[in-house]
Parts: C-alpha cells; structure tokens; sequence
C-alpha cells in the first residue's frame, strides 16, 4: 500500500515539528513537506500534491481560511483545520470552504497536550485521505432567502409564533460527525419552522455554539445550542453542547407532561461525548412510533444502536447516501443493518424529513 502523503502547515517551529513527528511514527503516513504560512502552503500544495494538508487557521502573511479558500478552488486537497479556542466561527467558515475535518489545538503544555490529540489526528487523516475532494466544494451561505410568506419578522427568537402551518407531533433526531457541519448546513436552512429538531454532532465545547448561531442566521426555524432544562418544542433545533451528553426526560407541569433536555458528563460512548446513541435512547422510550432518526456522514457506528431501538418501536430512519457522505461511516453502520427506511443524498433528506414529519 501506498503511503498517506501529508503537508504539514503551521507558523510556529515548534508545531510542526511535533505534529510532523507525531504522523512519521506511522508506517502508512509519509510527511513529504512542512509549510510556516499560508502562501507557503499554496506553493507546496501546488508543486508536492499531497493527499492531505493539516492548516492552521491563524498565520502571519496568510492566514489558514485564505488559504484554503485557494487551495479548494486551484488545487482540491483534503484539508484538515487546526483550530484554537477562540477560532470556532472561523472554523465553521472554513466547513463551507471546503475544509474535511478540524482539530482543537493544543492550549496549554505541548508535551502533555499532544498527547491528547495523538490518536485524533492519525484517525481523522486516515479519514481525510480517503475523501473524494470533490464532495468538499464551497457551500453558499443562505441568509433566510426563504422567510414564511416574506412576512416581517420582529424578532428573530419569535420564529415559531408566526408559524402558520399545523405543528408536527413528531420529535426529529438527527446525528453526525465528520463532515457533519457542512451536511446540517443543507438540511436545517431547508426545515420547516413547526418541526421540534434535536442535533447532536461530534465537536469540542465552544463550537456548537458557533455552529448553531450560524445555522439560526440561514434557517426559518429557531436554531441554538441547548441548555440543561430546554423545554423540547415545534419551531426549535437544540443542538447538543460539546462534551455534554443530551437526553431527553419528562417533567409535569400544571399543564401537565412535557419534555425536557437534561445534560450530563457521563462515560464517553464509543469515545465520543455527546453522542448520538445516548440521546436516542433516552428519547425512543418517550416518543415511540412519533420518533424520526435521521443519520448524517461520520466515521465509526455511534447512532445505530439508538436507531435500532427507535425502528423497534415503530419510527421511520432515515441515511444519508454515500455518494454525498464526506466519511461513510454512521449511515453505513445503519444501512448495512438495514435499519434505513430511506437511503438519500443530503440534497434529499431536508425533503424527506418535512414529508415524514
């Protein structure tokens, strides 16, 4: 077998040492060039063509998201972010761009931090190198071209009091990973505003947050990051906050039963918090047959135990096909169980969740 080549790019000495000795001590990744800038990346892209570049976002002369704006556009390689802290809106930018996967850089001690992000790094690169780049295309960013009825809308938290339709009884479950933000992206702008959503897809704490700000600025429906005690509603998409487990429980009221989010710390579950599995099953024994799990793009098989549960009890399953998936992972696991009542590409699925829901 032929060896992953990688182009390694960061300003700092320091990084791209030990994240160029971290790859070379696997024997199926070959480290063919390091790059200190983002036009120096450009340049080895164009004359190294490797399969996969690890980029920085924040860089002196140019910057990561620059240059992988080019590099999509010129030189289609699959790219996979670096990202700090405080660089989540950039981050989700650099999904529409066009960018696989990120990494949260290490913040603190190099020596202690790089450990933690060993095995990350080898398994999302692995992921990268087999991405058909031209999945990986720029995605439009679509500000609310689609409003109800164009009516004016004075605030943007009231979404779902000026729905108009009949709200839908059903609770939708989607889950995803890598690749994850660039699918949500199209397919919450396209939901209808009486559906209650709830999201859980694989990211640090922070950046939910940012992927839900921006998906409520493109979409009809209200769209954020949830908190402990949301109460479970039509017109809503929660989104499961980084390294937070998100379930659903019942809690009565003096207008009686309703469904709120509860969230928790626990165990990660096929080394992944929140997790898609968890909240499912929490969820299934609550809805039943109104229950509809929808299974993005993603490595590993986190959902398709919950969605097991969930057909079980009557609900319809929906898989994104793999000639749209980044990684064909999650929905795979689905499938290959035949658990899927639907298989569809991601321009399908916002559809098909309205139809069913």
């Amino acid at each position: 077998m032929s060896r992953i080549k990688v182009l390694v790019v960061d300003d700092s000495a320091l990084m791209r040492k030990v994240i160029s000795d971290i790859l070379a001590s696997f024997p199926d990744i070959e480290v063919i060039g390091k790059a200190k800038n983002g036009q120096d990346a450009i340049e080895k892209v164009t004359s190294l063509r490797p399969d996969v570049v690890t980029m920085d976002i924040e860089m002196p002369v140019l910057n990561g998201l620059n240059a992988l704006g080019y590099i999509m556009s010129e030189c289609p390689t699959p790219v996979i972010m670096l990202s700090g802290d405080n660089s989540a809106d950039i981050t989700i930018t650099a999904f529409q761009y066009g960018a696989v996967d990120f990494i949260l850089k290490p913040s603190g001690e190099i020596s202690r931090d790089i450990a933690n992000i060993k095995d990350e790094l080898i398994k999302k690169v692995r992921a990268a190198a087999g991405v058909a780049v031209q999945k990986l295309g720029f995605i439009e960013e679509k500000r609310k071209k689609e409003t109800i009825a164009r009516e004016p809308q004075p605030d943007r938290r009231e979404k779902a009091e000026h729905i108009k339709k009949p709200i839908s009884k059903k609770i939708v479950i989607i889950g995803s990973s890598t690749g994850g933000p660039r699918a949500l992206q199209q397919v919450i702008p396209l939901l209808p505003p009486t559906l209650a959503v709830l999201v859980v897809q694989h990211m640090p704490p922070g950046f939910t947050k940012s992927l839900a700000e921006r998906l409520n600025l493109q979409s009809r429906i209200r769209v954020r990051e949830a908190r402990e005690g949301d109460v479970v509603e039509p017109g809503t998409v929660l989104i499961a906050p980084g390294d937070f487990h998100m379930t659903v429980k019942q809690q009565m009221t003096n207008g009686g039963m309703r469904e709120v989010i509860a969230l928790t710390k626990g165990e990660r579950v096929q080394g992944v918090r929140p997790s898609v599995d968890v909240l499912l099953k929490s969820a299934v024994p609550i809805y039943g047959e109104r229950a509809v799990g929808v299974i993005l793009t993603g490595m590993g098989s986190d959902g398709s135990e919950g969605i097991k549960k969930l057909k079980s009890a009557g609900g319809k399953v929906i898989a994104e096909d793999e000639s749209t998936c980044v990684v064909f992972g999650m929905p795979k696991s689905v499938i290959d169980q035949k658990l899927a009542d639907y298989v569809l590409p991601i321009t399908k699925i916002a559809e098909s969740i309205a139809q069913i829901a």
